[in-house]
């Protein structure tokens, strides 16, 4: 099956307003920038977000965020987004802080069929307990704080009850893939992405090289285009075009 697009507008054209995205990447390394800007021009709001991060001011999945058009982020870290975090302490956001860990699981857990699992991690904290603000209210007051989570003790350790995520539609960066959906991550890129793209039930890849069916060993892809719906073929220069997020020079 050719899985090609012909282009990111008809990739997304389809995600409606209040869609769930699980979106690979970390930080500005391996986001699928091209779609996430296709997205945002296509006009979708109210979605509800599954990342690591949420992008940097203007770039990635912070120029949704900019323009309202996310309602919800489940993700484990902040980051450098200062709007990211003026929406979220000012109730305009809500927002689901999760061990990075375990979002990296909960996400393999849903695209492998798994319905729940348990973990130690977050044990004796907000995360098992409840209490940790999803929402803020214009006050500063917790409007809407996670509910306390199951848990049960394995060999004499207690663990804490996790579920895995399903999204409608997952938006991943590749460096490889053929026309059949088979994805080969580069290097930091190898993050997010393969967990994302599982999760998704619509998964669209951004691939920075489209090979033939039979060009990938099958010993070199690290995920089977079993999990992925759609492809896009970047350009030379979209597929070139990435930010440093922060740079650091030595002396």
């Amino acid at each position: 099956m050719d899985k090609v697009c012909a282009s990111a507008v008809e990739a997304v054209a389809d995600i409606p307003g209040g869609a769930s995205l699980a979106v690979g990447g970390f930080g500005l390394s391996g986001i699928p920038a091209v779609l996430i800007q296709a997205l945002y021009e296509q006009g979708a709001t109210g979605l509800n977000v599954v990342s690591n991060n949420c992008g940097v001011d203007g770039s990635g999945l912070g120029v949704l965020l900019a323009a309202g058009r996310i309602a919800r982020v489940t993700g484990s870290y902040v980051g450098e987004n200062k709007e990211f975090a003026r929406q979220y302490l000012s109730g305009e956001l809500e927002v689901e802080l999760v061990p990075q860990g375990t979002l990296a699981e909960r996400l393999r857990a849903g695209g492998a069929g798994i319905p729940a699992f348990y973990t130690p991690a977050g044990v004796g904290t907000q995360v098992a307990n409840g209490g940790l603000p999803w929402r803020y209210a214009a006050d500063g007051t917790v409007a809407l704080a996670s509910p306390p989570k199951e848990t049960r003790d394995f060999t004499g350790r207690t663990h804490v009850l996790e579920h895995g995520i399903t999204t409608d539609f997952a938006l991943v960066r590749a460096w490889r893939g053929d026309r059949h959906g088979n994805l080969v991550f580069r290097k930091a890129a190898a993050n997010f992405n393969p967990l994302a793209a599982m999760a998704g039930r619509i998964t669209i890849a951004e691939v920075e090289q489209l090979v033939e069916p039979g060009e990938l060993s099958p010993d070199e892809v690290h995920l089977p285009g079993v999990f992925v719906q759609r492809v896009l073929e970047l350009t030379g220069e979209q597929a070139a075009d990435k930010r440093i997020e922060k740079r650091t020079v030595g002396a």
